[in-house]
């Protein structure tokens, strides 16, 4: 055990469950005792004011500790106690009375003891002397002899908005806007210069002087003083540039030292004089938490007691490292950006002079001596014994197969099954939704307002669980009003109980709606578990009704084998206008979104379509028709129920869709390019521009301030094109998702692919696209090579893969070989790997993953009803696949040229290498009618196909990107004809020539 530790002398835990922070204790003889005692005050963020008395005795094992006649008053306020301090603060008295900030009051209390009969003790009570109603919400406050008075201490009241309110004791004196304030800091007055020290949010230190705020003024009475919004005739005595954040700020005055001012920073200790100069300054190798100054034995030096974020007091003497001890309270992170800690006080007491008083965030209050106490126990001298070294090795074998076995019983494996964790997560999602709604904060304008839903989450735990924090993630364009819950501890035969409210936020398109609830904890035997549970949210809190459009420019139609339903009976919650009608036409609008989906449902054939003018926003509602059919129909125990998709697939809309992403992401990568270009310019007109200044003989500037002025607005306008740019990221990465989920689902219907199928087809299409639009990163060190793929690279790779795999059309064309990861020039060859996909399985290819066999060793024979993944294929006799035709559509005219040996060429009579003509015809392409039992219609009325760039970009002008940054022509003050034919920019920026 180390001798070097903070030694406990008193100690206790205040309330439960309570909060505090810096300026919540203080120590003082605030009962103003005759036989002087310093007391503990200590004030929590739940408006509790205790004041306790340490009085512990000395005892055989030690002191005695806390007792319950230590607490002097105890009592409850109306508000949260952000500060308490003692001081001279009643006019009529010279006595010692307790300040109290609240966030809107500042209250001043006397505490005055009765004694009591025998030995009954001292009654204390604690009184109101006098409050002040604050007008704005508050942060801090410092008090003394503002302006030389004797024998007081004013006030002066620091706001959230930088005012500073002054109180000569009971009346107000004057409210003062200090400049430039955004962030209240620690503040602090200076007696010997009769100023105010503070820290800007700038991270300056800065000094007031009392007379210039007394002075400097326009109102002309109280009401317009305490409204004050300004302060321009306020002006500092003198700045000091910290360079970081301060956590605390100190005055000391100590005899025999000179009055200096300590700052304490994030990783630093400033020591300034009261007219700010840097005195020394020492730099830590720690985070520091809190720190107090306090005299030292040497002459002209001062002691400062320094705690750590590990629970370490260290104290220097100016800038030497003297002791440092490890303190028993308990610290604990709870917030990154706000660091708090262990509040420091010392105290003497006549038993021991200097008491360490610390208080951490939850309530641990420790009375501490630094000290050594040795021990007095001397062990025994052992007895002298021969040794027997056949007794010695049958106990080392003993002492090994212990060893061994309790090797053996740490390794256990790990748990695998839900019934081995210790909570649970039930979750409630209410069929109704929030009436009024809880959505705040939403970027969505809509002429309704934007619903929500409150789900109740119920942690179950079958042992006591501490410190279970909770998190939910929503799918964007969702939005969660709380996304991390803790709970402290959670006991078994009492449920922790929450409420979590999911609202739609944002102007994208919406690609799911499965929300994940996540709960982190550590078991009983110490290890972190983490338990997953999915929240299925409905589809009306994202989607309205509205009338359906009888035209749009992209439909899907969907067969099935039973009756139609009735579309007011499949959609109950989202009947709007249309309540009550036939039932066969329903239209939907997203929330703030303009595309409205109409459904159809046929009343002749067993048909329903989806028609919409975005092609990315049918995923949602086509996705839902199919769950709701399949549950109508699993209710009226249906087993042979199948949905099929017929159609044509809608490869060309879907590329569409897919070139407007790939658009962005080119567009970012130019932009970025532009960018740092325009950078490299900027810096060489500056360096050019220092030149001319250092220069004893300048010379004349040839323009290069306009050059610089106009380079400088480029750099604007192209971070304003970037930010427009990756919004439209988001946009089109999110309409890339949707329109991979419509493709992947109508492939599965139109193959009736089995869930093994559809895994594979999902992971080789996959519907997760980032929205940054690089989605791998891998860096290799030695090699120094760097490879960045988005989401067109990774299913290029795997659509090639599968092309080579089990898709190969013969033994040659299949390879193992994995192809580079690289990135795309364009599409082309992307949509052409797509394009042979579907053609390979309407030709009867399978997707399987059991029987692996080698590549090299083709079967040529009948492939069973699993292929291999590296199988390959024998087309049109795998007899456990429905016969369907290869399907028609409408897609970009492949290169009719022959392409390289390492490409799959498109197949001699795939349907998939022509444009379809919407004008033709009817043909197989054309879908029959819905109504009234017609089986044609004219497809000639049809709207051509909007264009999808123009409609995810409307702030990209179509000229190109180099318009995006003004020319140097436009800026306010061209340069003359002459002048500016003198001057050439050459490589970006990187070089000025001069006189050509």
């Amino acid at each position: 055990m180390s001798l070097f530790k903070a030694r406990e002398w008193w100690g206790t835990t205040v309330g439960e469950e309570e909060e505090y922070d810096q300026g919540c204790l203080c120590v003082a003889n605030i009962d103003n005792n005759n036989n002087p005692s310093d007391k503990i005050i200590v004030g929590s963020y739940h408006g509790y004011l205790r004041i306790y008395k340490p009085s512990p005795t000395k005892t055989e094992s030690g002191w005695s500790g806390y007792k319950p006649e230590d607490v002097v008053c105890e009592m409850q306020l109306s508000q949260p106690i952000l500060q308490v301090e003692a001081g001279r603060f009643v006019s009529a008295s010279d006595n010692l009375h307790l300040a109290v900030l609240h966030p809107r009051k500042f209250s001043v209390y006397s505490l005055t003891g009765t004694s009591g009969a025998v030995a009954h003790g001292t009654n204390y009570s604690l009184s109101l002397a006098y409050e002040h109603n604050m007008k704005r919400t508050t942060f801090s406050f410092c008090y003394g002899p503002f302006g030389g008075v004797k024998n007081k201490d004013f006030i002066c009241v620091q706001s959230m908005d930088g005012t500073i309110s002054v109180f000569e004791q009971e009346s107000f004196a004057f409210c003062r806007f200090l400049p430039g304030a955004l962030l209240p800091g620690p503040m602090k007055y200076v007696p010997r210069t009769d100023s105010f020290v503070t820290v800007s949010s700038s991270r300056q230190v800065e000094s007031y002087k009392y007379q210039v705020l007394a002075v400097a003024t326009d109102a002309r009475s109280k009401e317009e003083t305490i409204n004050i919004r300004s302060g321009k005739r306020v002006v500092c005595d003198w700045v000091f540039n910290l360079g970081e954040q301060a956590m605390d700020l100190q005055v000391t005055n100590f005899a025999g030292a000179q009055p200096s001012i300590y700052v304490l920073g994030e990783r630093n200790l400033f020591i300034l004089s009261d007219i700010g100069k840097l005195q020394s300054i020492k730099k830590f190798d720690y985070t520091p938490t809190a720190f107090v100054p306090f005299p030292s034995v040497v002459e002209n030096s001062i002691n400062c007691l320094i705690s750590t974020n590990t629970n370490t007091l260290m104290v220097y003497q100016d800038t030497t490292l003297k002791w440092a001890a490890q303190s028993f309270i308990h610290y604990q992170f709870r917030y990154v950006l706000l660091p708090s800690g262990l509040l420091v006080c010392l105290v003497y007491y006549h038993e021991l002079r200097g008491v360490i008083v610390t208080l951490d965030e939850d309530g641990h209050l420790q009375c501490s001596y630094l000290g050594t106490d040795p021990s007095m126990f001397s062990p025994p001298s052992a007895e002298l014994r021969e040794l027997d070294y056949n007794d010695m090795d049958k106990e080392m074998h003993e002492l090994q197969k212990i060893i061994r076995k309790q090797q053996s019983k740490s390794f256990a494996p790990l748990p695998n099954s839900k019934a081995d964790d210790d909570i649970q997560i039930q979750v409630h999602v209410p069929p109704n939704l929030d009436s009024p709604s809880l959505a705040h904060e939403v970027e969505i304008q809509d002429e309704d307002p934007i619903p929500s839903i409150t789900v109740k989450l119920s942690i179950k735990a079958k042992t006591i669980v501490n410190d279970v924090k909770i998190s939910v993630h929503a799918p964007p364009p969702l939005a969660v009003n709380d996304n991390l819950i803790t709970f402290s501890s959670i006991e078994p035969m009492h449920a922790g109980e929450t409420q979590v409210t999911f609202y739609m936020k944002q102007t994208i398109v919406p690609t799911e709606l499965r929300a994940e609830i996540t709960a982190a904890y550590v078991s009983v035997q110490g290890a972190p578990r983490v338990v997953h549970t999915p929240v299925h949210l409905p589809v009306k809190l994202i989607i309205k009704p509205c009338l359906p459009v009888k035209n749009a420019s992209y439909k899907i139609t969907i067969d099935t084998n039973k009756p139609p339903v009735n579309l007011n009976d499949l959609f109950p919650d989202l009947m709007g206008e249309n309540s009550g009608g036939p039932g066969n036409a329903l239209g939907f609008k997203f929330y703030g979104m303009e595309p409205v989906v109409t459904l159809l449902a046929s009343k002749s054939s067993q048909r329903y379509r989806l028609q919409c003018d975005d092609f990315a926003f049918l995923w949602m509602l086509l996705s839902e028709l199919v769950a709701r059919l399949k549950s109508q129909f699993r209710v009226g125990h249906a087993s042979d129920f199948r949905i099929s998709y017929d159609s044509s697939l809608p490869l060309q809309e879907y590329f569409d869709v897919l070139d407007t992403h790939f658009e962005a992401r080119m567009n970012e990568e130019k932009l970025e390019k532009m960018l740092d270009d325009r950078a490299s310019q900027f810096r060489a007109i500056q360096r050019r521009l220092l030149t001319r200044f250092k220069d004893k003989t300048p010379a004349p500037l040839a323009n290069l301030d306009t050059l610089l002025d106009g380079t400088y607005r480029q750099l604007l306008a192209l971070a304003d094109a970037m930010e427009d740019n990756r919004r439209a990221q988001v946009q089109t990465s999110s309409a890339l998702s949707a329109a991979t989920r419509v493709v992947t689902l109508l492939i599965s219907l139109w193959q009736d692919m089995n869930k093994d199928e559809v895994a594979i087809l999902e992971s080789t299409l996959s519907p997760n696209v980032a929205t940054s639009g690089t989605q791998v990163e891998n860096a290799y060190l030695d090699s120094k090579e760097f490879t960045v793929a988005g989401w067109e690279e990774m299913t290029d790779v795997a659509v090639t893969h599968l092309l080579r795999t089990c898709l190969a059309k013969s033994s040659k064309d299949a390879t193992v070989n994995p192809a580079p990861l690289t990135m795309l020039r364009d599409t082309t060859k992307l949509k052409k790997h797509i394009a042979l996909l579907c053609d390979r399985l309407g030709k009867g290819a399978k997707l399987a993953v059991e029987g692996y066999t080698s590549a090299s060793q083709p079967t040529h024979t009948s492939p069973p009803a699993h292929r291999s993944v590296n199988q390959t294929p024998s087309y049109g006799t795998d007899s456990s696949r429905k016969s369907r035709k290869p399907l028609e559509t409408t897609l970009e005219s492949m290169h009719s040229k022959r392409v390289s040996a390492d490409e799959n060429k498109v197949p001699e009579g795939s349907k998939f290498g022509e444009r379809r003509n919407p004008h033709a015809k009817k043909g197989r392409n054309e879908l029959p009618s819905l109504a009234r039992g017609d089986e044609t219609f004219d497809s000639s009325n049809l709207p051509p196909l909007s264009d999808t760039a123009k409609r995810f970009m409307k702030k990209t002008p179509s000229k190109g990107l180099s318009e995006l940054v003004p020319d140097l022509d436009d800026i306010d003050k061209p340069a003359s004809d002459d002048e500016s034919d003198n001057m050439m920019l050459m490589n970006g920026g990187n070089e000025l020539v001069y006189g050509l």
